[in-house]
């Protein structure tokens, strides 16, 4: 491949110029520009004059029978005409704002011309200029995302030339049994039909090859990952005591759902091997992945160990703090709270804590990774929303032990493709299935005409004694205007609600102490509605809250409109989240349909990919997510289980890489590993 590696400036009309206008599109070699591939084509079929529709896209191929004349207008606007007989009729062909074809129109030549039909004029608007040599008319043009400084032509001219000059450099990557397995095209073959496909069949078959390969070398890469996670010498042996595990889950208040056990047992069987634990726990809102989580606590702790528990909020950190210590309490197991709010002489007395022992399980937001957080012996890193901390972050908290096991937690539901591709590397556990004597939340969607008389309905409901959400509209260009619609929304709901029943504010620029005392006041029944933007989202637990109100519910994606609506629903009374939308356009209209439909996290998380991506699932910062160049995660997700099911095979045979059939494979894949923007 080292031919592929020489800069752009070898391939002829490449000088410093336009080598740094290349660089604008990410294209520095010659191996770049082969792998630019097109996002679509153009059909560019010729057709006859009484085969066209109007306004149809086409190729006219005739005789030029006048000059090109050019005609200058506006500012820096041109318009270049000139006449083409074809079939023994007269078109007229018109280009804008690109005079330099001039010089490639010459009268009495033939000539094919691609662009779009006018039927009243008989006339057509051209697009481009096809050259008419034979052999070069495809019935496919390569659109490519292009700038100000790169041409389209100037782009599929470069690419040709580097296929013609270098093509034969490049190397087949794949082994050949599973290029006969998959019956996949052979790689030069595959990049050049992806640019100049004869057909749609040969452009299907040299994308499916190209979307294998990529996922393919990321599983690969991801099946190492995982052997070094789990290699013996990194890990410790957690022998916790079995009884008294046995005896913690006989007194919970509460019996564990048969996926909780299952997932227990998924986690404990982890914790006992001396293979280091790299575990992703995933569980739909309400699903009783905190008792999960005390449970996998506790079991450390039964083998002298501690445990830690990040969470990315303070007001997630009390609910888990509150909720571990009511369960550990009768076992004797010290806990400690530590985030930033922690007053100096209590923090001092934590740090102490942990580093002598005496404090055995301790639950805090990112204050935990801060350098004076030493602890005497940790043995499990539990991180809650862990999508919401950096690689960086996770990575801090886990190397203050001595290589903990890890595991991760989420109540976003994750697609199987999404979870297969970003945490490709853990085992996965899932909690599908709710507590028994759960209500399903009722979901409404209405228009915001109707809020009045919903505001009236919800009036009778907090007679009954219920409490209710208001959330606001999420503006996320200001956090400002976030705070000045929430308190708009607060003022017209005290106007509306007063004296009888007490409204407060919730909001991201508040203190520390004053989003407490707010949630405490509304936790105690003294406020019974909370009007909050989404700070809200996690870690709320205030089971007398029955109705969850979500304005310009048609801003949030669908992952997120039910982490909202997951803080309802957690008592024995009905509840209810209504959506407030007005939503434009079909998509945004469809969100809301799907959210009336289901109250399963794992079917909207499906939905909420298709229609927003991966890259918008977690937010593009944190996901962890690789942008592949071809594949798309949801429509080739049989190829990415194929791919993954092979690596993780190859990764089983013992020196799979030193084997001269795989040399490029193992080339490939190392050079995939030193690609940040794939891992981090």
């Amino acid at each position: 491949m080292t031919q592929l590696n020489h800069p752009v400036t070898v391939l002829k009309g490449v000088g410093e110029k336009r080598q740094a206008a290349l660089q604008t599109l990410g294209i520095t070699t010659v191996g770049d520009l082969m792998a630019y591939y097109p996002f679509r084509y153009d059909d560019i079929q010729e057709k006859n004059l009484l085969e066209i529709q109007d306004q149809e896209k086409v190729v006219l191929k005739g005789t030029v029978i006048s000059d090109a004349v050019v005609t200058h207008y506006g500012y820096r606007k041109s318009r270049l005409v000139f006449r083409m007989m074809i079939e023994q009729a007269v078109v007229n062909v018109t280009f804008f704002n690109q005079p330099f074809l001039k010089k490639q129109i010459s009268l009495s030549e033939d000539i094919a011309v691609f662009g779009k039909w006018d039927a009243r004029r008989r006339a057509l608007t051209g697009m481009k200029i096809i050259a008419s040599k034979e052999g070069e008319l495809s019935d496919f043009a390569p659109i490519y995302h292009v700038n100000k400084h790169v041409r389209q032509s100037t782009l599929v001219d470069l690419i040709r030339q580097a296929f013609a000059e270098y093509g034969a450099g490049i190397e087949e990557n794949l082994p050949q049994w599973l290029l006969e397995k998959y019956r996949l095209m052979p790689k030069g073959q595959a990049m050049f039909a992806m640019h100049f496909p004869q057909t749609n069949d040969e452009n299907r078959l040299a994308r499916r090859r190209l979307v294998f390969e990529e996922f393919f070398l990321f599983q690969l890469r991801m099946a190492l990952l995982k052997q070094e996670e789990t290699a013996t010498a990194f890990g410790n042996a957690i022998l916790y005591d079995v009884e008294r595990l046995k005896q913690f889950t006989r007194q919970l208040p509460f019996e564990l759902t048969a996926a909780q056990k299952r997932v227990i047992n998924e986690i404990c069987g982890d914790m006992r091997r001396p293979n280091h634990m790299h575990r992703l726990l995933q569980g739909d809102v309400g699903s009783g992945k905190t008792v999960v989580a005390a449970v996998s606590l506790y079991a450390a702790v039964t083998a002298g160990y501690q445990g830690a528990l990040m969470v990315p909020t303070e007001i997630l950190a009390e609910q888990h703090a509150e909720s571990l210590q009511q369960l550990f309490e009768p076992f004797e197991v010290q806990t400690a709270l530590l985030t930033s709010s922690t007053k100096a002489a209590e923090k001092k007395q934590i740090l102490a804590g942990l580093e002598n022992g005496s404090i055995n399980v301790v639950v805090g937001t990112h204050s935990l990774i801060q350098s004076d957080v030493l602890f005497h012996r940790l043995g499990l890193v539990i991180t809650d929303e862990q999508h919401r901390f950096g690689v960086n972050q996770r990575k801090i908290l886990r190397e203050k032990g001595d290589n903990p096991d890890v595991l991760f937690m989420t109540a976003t539901p994750i697609p199987r493709t999404l979870a297969i591709t970003a945490y490709g590397e853990m085992d996965v556990s899932i909690i599908d299935e709710l507590p028994a004597g759960r209500i399903p939340v009722e979901t409404r969607w209405i228009r915001p005409k109707q809020v009045d008389t919903v505001l009236e309905w919800m009036r009778k409901e907090l007679r009954q004694g219920s409490q209710a959400y208001v959330i606001c509209p999420l503006i996320e260009e200001s956090e400002a205007l976030d705070v000045k619609n929430a308190t708009e929304i607060y003022e017209h709901l005290r106007a509306f609600f007063l004296p009888e029943f007490a409204v407060s504010l919730l909001h991201g620029k508040m203190k520390p102490q004053e989003k407490e005392a707010v949630m405490q006041s509304f936790k105690d029944n003294e406020t019974q509605v909370l009007v909050s933007t989404t700070v809200i989202e996690v870690g709320v637990n205030v089971p007398n809250a029955t109705i969850m109100m979500i304005m310009d519910a048609d801003r949030f994606g669908l992952a997120q409109l039910h982490q909202l609506r997951g803080r309802v629903g957690r008592g024995d009374k009905a509840s209810y989240c209504i959506l407030v939308a007005n939503p434009k356009g079909e998509t945004g209209q469809e969100r809301m349909t799907i959210m009336t439909e289901t109250t399963d996290g794992f079917v909207l998380s499906e939905k909420d990919l298709e229609m927003r991506g991966p890259g918008d699932f977690f937010g593009s910062k944190q996901s962890g997510l690789p942008e592949f160049r071809v594949g798309d995660m949801m429509a080739d997700a049989v190829i990415l289980e194929t791919a993954r099911k092979e690596a993780f095979t190859l990764c089983q045979e013992t020196n799979w890489q030193k084997q001269p059939a795989n040399r490029l494979l193992a080339e490939a894949v190392a050079s995939l590993a030193e690609q940040q923007t794939y891992l981090d």
